[in-house]
């Protein structure tokens, strides 16, 4: 990549940004470019004095100059437009980055292979820096930028988000003797902890399951010959994004409807697939007949012995044996076909 950050010799190291409120970007871009070695040591200057900036060794999120050459960061200027995608063609993402995506984009390989005991350059760095792009980064990128999830007006409003927290740690508006830059440093610890637990997640339990789900979809056809419906060795497995991925990877055509797997206390569960990864809207819903009845009533109504229960909303259920578990699953492809054929 064209104009590379210099990064410089850990003495008298200064990373600036500006005073006042904080927001979660350029907390996370201080706690990123502070869990590096270069910039461990740094004390953070928190200015808008733009003569005080100038000594700093990197700036973020003040200053309106995006020059990495310079190991400036900031992304309030009218003319910027910068996404992962337009600096980083191979990424996929068009969100417009905040001080946090730049830091991100420029130091998060060196970040995230610091966190895993990786090189920068080793394929699962890479494989996690996208993971946590998307499922962390991106989210802060936007909401810092004012872009909305949807066009539609929300039906309720998420205020538990991490950028609000970070928010939350402000002085409130009557609290004068608070110290803010104290403040500023509780805010990036809790920043921190949350990137550091997700990125440790991402390796030792997300990426692992991916061979689990690739092992159910290659064998689905000897669960069911539909092919639609998929059967997993592990509980707990998160196995959504794996299999939305996977499923494009093999070119497979017709989708998978249902994942079969164990629970804790070894009874069977049928989980329907969503249309989308993070969506409530099910590829094919259990039957409505069946949604909110449980156990004995829920196995008269079914034909289907060993009924537990099926949700309200029809996205996930649950019998005592895999025999009639299967039975579910198969039982509502079966009037899918009725209907398709009606």
């Amino acid at each position: 990549m064209s104009g590379e950050p210099v990064c410089k010799k850990p003495c008298m190291m200064n990373i600036g940004t500006h005073n006042g409120q904080f927001h979660c970007d350029e907390v996370l871009a201080c706690y990123m470019l502070k869990s590096l070695p270069e910039y461990q040591d740094a004390e953070i200057v928190r200015t808008r004095d733009e003569k005080e900036l100038e000594k700093c060794d990197v700036v973020v999120d003040v200053g309106a100059v995006f020059d990495p050459s310079k190991n400036r960061f900031d992304h309030h200027q009218r003319t910027f437009s910068e996404t992962m995608n337009s600096l980083m063609p191979k990424k996929k993402w068009t969100t417009k980055l905040s001080s946090a995506g730049l830091v991100y984009v420029h130091f998060g390989h060196q970040v995230v292979g610091k966190l895993l005991g990786l090189k920068p350059a080793d394929h699962i760095t890479d494989v996690i820096y996208d993971k946590v792009y998307e499922n962390l980064v991106e989210e802060i990128d936007a909401i810092d930028n004012g872009i909305h999830q949807t066009d539609g007006i929300p039906r309720y409003h998420i205020s538990t988000d991490l950028s609000s927290r970070v928010g939350h740690l402000n002085p409130n508006w009557n609290e004068s003797d608070t110290d803010v830059d104290k403040c500023f440093h509780q805010a990036i610890k809790m920043v921190g902890d949350e990137f550091e637990d997700r990125v440790k997640y991402y390796k030792s339990a997300w990426l692992p399951a991916r061979d689990i789900v690739q092992k159910a979809i290659e064998n689905r056809k000897e669960v069911d010959p539909s092919g639609e419906i998929a059967c997993m060795s592990s509980n707990g497995v998160p196995w959504r994004d794996h299999l939305f991925s996977l499923e494009e990877e093999l070119g497979i055509n017709l989708p998978i409807k249902y994942m079969l797997y164990t629970d804790q206390s070894g009874a069977w569960r049928i989980q329907c697939v969503p249309v989308r990864v993070g969506s409530f809207e099910s590829r094919l819903s259990l039957l409505e007949e069946w949604r909110g009845f449980r156990d004995e009533e829920l196995s008269k109504k079914s034909g289907i012995p060993g009924c537990i229960f099926v949700h309200s909303s029809g996205f996930i259920g649950g019998n005592k044996t895999y025999e009639s578990v299967l039975e579910m699953a198969r039982k509502c492809l079966q009037q899918q076909a009725k209907n398709g054929s009606s």
